[in-house]
């Protein structure tokens, strides 16, 4: 039999598959961010994941995306179940990010200097290849904190830092693990949550009833959920369970899924509550204060991810321009793409120096105050400006591969859906300014930490343009 071969079959002038590749290996500002920032101790631990990132999840990745969430409102027998249904890959996923500690690496090392660097390296690894699953990573990782300051919840706390993932719907004493999903914002209120119209009745000990809806439910699937909803000390925190003590469903029902630009392998809902059984989280009336500490964790997962996002764009551009030749030339040797490359190249290195930098503010927060002060403003200034920039940053590695860059076999269409979220999600930059704002008014040691940590001597123009800052901050009510 003769073969034919046509032009077709074997393409020139084409890269080869961007996967399997070595996440950690290819990436040397990461691994000196890891040293520089104290958590040096975990690099094989990363090393490890950056392995497994690079190869499985990437190709698990797609499927997971693109088979989108479905929601089960009720079984075939009409009962109601509230149930949404994920690709498998969904849950492979979930499973490798933690089992090798992207939700919970921080707690489960306890004070161990370097954790929360440590984990926010495997955060910004796992991101580059499937954020939808960062969605309940971050939101389980910072709600522990809260959930250990409270002696009744402590199980709660202690399963959701564990190295443990179990989607069943089961009470959490039959799991060795579990996730947690966040429900702040409503209709009416957005980021203002103090408009929260969600009612809390108590009930016995520290337990509620709550009435009422959220506008996002992210991760409705997680086996717990922090909640805001009025009690009658005010806006209060509370843990509510998805399956309750006997196994029963808790009293809320999922409407309808989120139909999202982008996110799309993270299911996000529209709830109601008719009396769910809910725990105080914290006292009466200190809703806000009491999820500060997570709005400051989640805060710094938003600069990972985006700042992951410009990684995973820039990697694609750069393997294509290696291997892609025009006008006699490889792209990566034409001086004008050689420019484009190398202001990618400077941004997403830059981002990730700051969201390193300030993990390590983060770590070290208990133990120092200064640098306490730091995460406190640093979270905000750097969740503005990476996140802003995100968008941005991904078309123009979607312009570095031209028409492959465009279509839905490559993850760049994918990254440019998602490059907007964090941009919103935790407020959006109206809010991270006023954060900010408020932060100098109340808390002035913030500035002071902002302007340590610049410092002096680097450069004129930097000498210059602090003073200038420093200037303006002196009554930051005319900065707005």
């Amino acid at each position: 039999m003769v073969v034919r071969v046509t032009a077709n079959d074997i393409p020139a002038n084409q890269p080869p598959e961007f996967a399997p590749r070595d996440l950690w290996a290819d990436d040397a500002a990461l691994r000196e961010a890891v040293a520089r920032e104290g958590a040096d101790a975990f690099a094989e631990r990363i090393a490890v994941y950056g392995c497994v990132a690079g190869d499985l999840l990437y190709a698990l990745s797609f499927d997971a995306h693109r088979d989108r969430p479905r929601l089960r409102t009720h079984d075939r027998f009409g009962a109601r179940i509230d149930r949404v249904e994920f690709h498998p890959n969904y849950h492979l996923l979930m499973q490798a990010a933690i089992e090798h500690g992207v939700a919970g690496l921080s707690w489960q090392e306890g004070p161990a200097p370097g954790a929360h660097v440590a984990r926010a390296a495997l955060s910004y690894l796992h991101h580059q290849v499937e954020p939808g699953t960062s969605c309940p990573l971050t939101m389980t990782h910072a709600a522990i904190p809260a959930l250990r300051r409270q002696p009744l919840l402590a199980e709660w706390a202690d399963k959701a830092a564990a190295p443990h993932y179990d989607p069943n719907e089961v009470p959490i004493a039959d799991k060795l693990g579990v996730t947690l999903g966040m429900g702040m914002t409503e209709k009416q209120g957005g980021s203002d949550v103090r408009a929260n119209t969600t009612r809390a009745v108590k009930l016995d000990g520290d337990d509620y009833a709550l009435t009422g809806h959220k506008w996002f439910f992210s991760a409705p699937m997680s086996d717990g959920f922090l909640v805001l909803a009025q009690a009658p000390g005010g806006l209060t925190c509370f843990l509510l369970p998805r399956r309750l003590a006997d196994g029963s469903k808790n009293a809320f029902t999922l409407m309808r899924l989120k139909d999202k630009l982008g996110d799309w392998s993270n299911a996000s809902s529209e709830v109601e509550f008719q009396g769910a059984r809910a725990t105080r989280v914290g006292e009466e009336g200190r809703g806000v204060a009491t999820i500060l500490d997570m709005v400051m964790l989640t805060r710094l997962d938003c600069m990972l991810g985006s700042a992951a996002e410009m990684r995973m764009a820039l990697a694609h551009a750069l393997h294509h321009a290696r291997h892609r030749s025009a006008f006699g030339k490889l792209l990566v040797d034409q001086p004008l793409m050689r420019n484009v490359l190398a202001d990618l190249a400077i941004e997403s290195e830059a981002a990730l120096a700051l969201s390193m930098r300030v993990a390590r503010a983060v770590d070290a927060a208990e133990r120092d105050p200064r640098e306490a002060a730091l995460a406190r403003i640093a979270t905000a200034i750097g969740k503005y400006w990476i996140c802003k920039r995100a968008p941005a940053f991904v078309n123009e590695a979607q312009e570095c591969l031209g028409g492959a860059g465009y279509v839905e076999e490559s993850i760049l269409p994918r990254l440019y859906r998602q490059a907007p979220l964090n941009s919103i999600w935790e407020g959006s930059g109206n809010i991270q300014c006023l954060d900010v704002l408020r932060a100098l008014h109340k808390e002035p040691e913030t500035a002071e930490a902002f302007f340590a940590e610049l410092g002096s001597g680097l450069h004129p123009a930097l000498d210059a343009e602090v003073a200038r800052l420093r200037e303006l901050l002196r009554s930051p009510s005319e900065a707005i």
